[in-house]
Order: structure tokens, then sequence, then C-alpha cells
């Protein structure tokens, strides 16, 4: 497959990839797969919720205690070759929460630079008669980055690592794509430690439209999203536990420009501690590659 006709079905196939979450690379995942191409992504997420849990039980919440997180992604990928690639996530994070302090409800905000994360995806490729598909292995680092002062920091100082297993298979007409993931997340500043975590995302999707001559199409997406987080302590709250999110995602592209959007919620919540839900996630994006 040549670069120009290239372009079309793989960078909107790839644009599946773009989770906010800290296993999956940018949305060039998937592209560019010829010798010394690039692209970047800018994606914003947005997440809140106002619910009080613990364990799998609903809590009053008389202070109206809530967490609502503003996180602008610039990720960017080079590709050696379709087998080797590096990429970059930076991102700007703007949060706020109600928190409860001797019974009393406060508010604290916070924003700057997050914990920029690093990559090596390593791919191996297969061409079938009318798919094809890869098996992926990935190590990451999470850099110390965010501030970690305050009393509601932006990081907690620490370098984390992570590793990926993924597997995809693309045809024409149906896309899924699997990522088991776990990272290890050590001690930071003032003895914080996020808690080790295991993670599974599935994809799937249809390709209901494309037009050939403007080169332009749809992709229809489910998401599922299912983690576990080991107990840890972190001063900017807990979310240690187990959650499962689901939702839709509707991509759309014109040439190598892709713009995605998607929608995730809460099915399952099991808190190990009391904490405010994750929450409602939105996010939006827009991608290029050359």
């Amino acid at each position: 497959m040549n670069k120009a006709g290239g372009v079309i079905v793989i960078v909107s196939l790839m644009f599946m990839m773009g989770k906010p979450l800290y296993a999956h690379q940018p949305v060039m995942d998937m592209a560019p797969r010829w010798n010394n191409g690039y692209g970047f992504q800018i994606r914003h997420e947005y997440r809140y919720s106002d619910d009080l849990i613990e364990k799998n039980d609903k809590l009053s919440n008389p202070l109206s205690l809530e967490r609502k997180i503003h996180t602008t992604w610039l990720e960017g990928v080079y590709t050696f070759d379709r087998s080797r690639r590096v990429t970059i996530k930076i991102p700007w994070v703007d949060k706020a929460r109600t928190t409860s302090i001797g019974g009393i409800a406060v508010k604290q905000t916070d924003r700057g630079l997050g914990d920029i994360i690093l990559a090596v995806p390593l791919k191996y490729y297969r061409n079938k008669a009318s798919s094809t598909d890869n098996f992926g292995f990935t190590p990451s680092l999470r850099v110390p980055s965010g501030k970690t002062g305050g009393d509601y920091p932006i990081g907690d100082g620490s370098w984390d690592a992570g590793i990926s297993l993924s597997y995809s298979n693309e045809s024409p007409d149906f896309y899924q794509f699997y990522d088991l993931f776990y990272w290890f997340n050590t001690e930071g500043d003032r003895d914080q430690e996020e808690g080790d975590q295991l993670g599974l995302d599935i994809n799937w999707g249809i390709h209901p439209y494309h037009n050939n001559d403007t080169n332009a199409g749809m992709f229809l997406m489910f998401d599922v999203t299912t983690r576990y987080k080991d107990e840890g302590f972190k001063i900017s709250g807990n979310n240690a536990g187990t959650r499962v999110s689901v939702g839709p995602a509707l991509v759309l592209y014109q040439g190598n420009t892709m713009f995605r959007a998607e929608y995730k919620f809460p099915v399952y919540e099991y808190a190990l501690e009391q904490q405010v839900s994750y929450g409602n996630e939105l996010n939006i994006g827009i991608g290029f590659t050359f």
C-alpha cells in the first residue's frame, strides 16, 4: 500500500485508538505505516462526577463532593518503519474538586503540565486475503513532569513503567482491537504512590461509509474500558478499585485529517476506599499524518 492510498483507510482506522488512558498510544498508533512517517493529534478529555461511592454502594453526599478534570493532550508519533515507532503524549491538566476537610466542604483547584508519557510500540503485521491484523508489544515510561506541590497536585513525582500486549484486526467493513496492559507505579514525592494498575481495552467498529473519490468516510465504534488499581496514597484523592466503562465513538475522516468524538460512562464500579466516582467521560480530538 503506497503513501497516498494508505492514508485514507489506515489513518481513519488508527483514530479508533485515541483513548485518554495511559496504556494506549496516540491515535497514530496504526499510522503512518511507511518509513519515516510522522503525525500528531490534539485531543481534549473532560471528566466529571458528583457520586460518592464505597465498595458497590452509592453513598449520600450532603457536602456535594465532586470532581471535574479537563485534560488537553498533544500526542505525536514517528515511524522508522511500520513495525517500529516512538510516541509521546504531553498533557495539560486543569482540575477542580470539592473535598471534605474536618467535615467541611472545601473547593480546591490546580492546573499545569501533567506527566509526559514516552513509548516504543513494536508490531508484527500479517496481510491476509480479506483483512490485515497485527500483534503489538509496547514498553512505556511515565516521566514525573507534573508539579507535586499544593493540596490538589497535578502529579505525584514518580517514575512509572508500563507494558502492553495488543492485537487488532481490520477488514473493509469491521475493526476490532484488544489491549491488555500493566502499569508499575512507584513512590513519588510526599510519600505519594498511585498503586499499580491492570487494564483491558476493547474496540469494535463498523465502516458504514467511504467515498473513494473524495477520500472521506465514517466509522461507528463501541468501546469497553476495564481497570483495576491497587490501593496507594495520593493527596489528590483515592481511586483504588475496579471499574468498567462503555460508550460509543464517531470517527470522520477526509484525506489525512481525522476527527473523533467519544463518550463513555461507568456501568460497574467497586471502590476499595470511599471516593468520588470516576465519572462520565467526553473526548474530542483531531489528528493528522504525513
